[in-house]
């Protein structure tokens, strides 16, 4: 895999990073637009890591620390390029930034129906806890 590069996403990356969720990863949100990956770059400028391959952006996840939580999104791989190691290496990255940032415990939201997903997390050393379930609320 020595042709995958991992990088912070810029904003110049929003846009394709939006097509390539939209062909790549599972389920949205209403922050997979412009303005939402905006506010997030503008925040945290190195949390969207890009696993990158010939300049295409071939893999993706959110790594968001919040100074007490760890927490893992969008973890998504382009088709052609899964069970490859891109998921790994992301997740590998995030790992070492949230090391580096004094994280200790890292929780990651994945789709309960997304049996593959389901694979790829468990491969990677994280199990699922059934005992909590996830509440939300719209602005």
């Amino acid at each position: 895999m020595t042709d995958l590069s991992i990088r912070c996403a810029t904003l110049a990356d929003i846009d394709p990073v939006l097509r390539f969720w939209r062909e790549a990863a599972e389920g949205t949100s209403i922050t997979d637009d412009h303005d939402g990956v905006t506010r997030l770059i503008a925040r945290d400028p190195e949390s969207l890591l890009l696993a990158v391959r010939d300049d295409a952006v071939v893999g993706t996840v959110i790594a968001g620390f919040d100074g007490w939580r760890c927490s893992a999104y969008r973890l998504a791989v382009h088709p052609d390029h899964r069970r490859q190691g891109v998921a790994g290496a992301l997740l590998d990255a995030a790992e070492r930034r949230f090391l580096a940032l004094g994280g200790r415990r890292i929780d990651a939201m994945v789709l309960e129906s997304n049996e593959r997903a389901h694979h790829a997390w468990g491969a990677t050393g994280y199990h699922r806890e059934d005992h909590w379930r996830r509440w939300v609320k719209s602005l």
